[in-house]
């Protein structure tokens, strides 16, 4: 689902010319400072064909955030990966490295 549909979630009809939607607060989601965010990294080797990712967990924000964040530690690592539903996902076993940078940038890893 699209970020246009998931916020027309329930309005099929409105005859109302100056209809908005209002997003709420639970929509939107808030990026928490990196001291207060408790990230797990893991390695994880399942349904990957045998080859291994370092995934990290726990984030909480804006998939924006996410992005940019996922982004850096590729780039730190010179490694490939994504970020998608809520995980980091970074090629290799690079689990020492990311706690590392991840704990240089003011988050809580482990």
């Amino acid at each position: 689902m699209s970020n246009k549909n998931k916020n027309l979630r329930g309005v099929v009809y409105s005859t109302n010319p100056e209809f908005q939607l209002k997003q709420t607060q639970s929509e939107i989601p808030a990026t928490l400072p990196g001291r207060q965010q408790q990230l797990r990294v893991r390695i994880e080797k399942n349904h990957r064909g045998g080859k291994s990712v370092t995934v990290v967990d726990g984030f909480i924000g804006s998939a924006t955030d996410l992005d940019e964040l996922g982004q850096l530690l590729k780039k730190k690592c010179g490694v490939g990966g994504t970020s998608k539903d809520g995980l980091i996902l970074i090629q290799g076993e690079q689990k020492e490295r990311v706690v590392k940078l991840l704990v240089e940038m003011g988050y809580k890893a482990k």
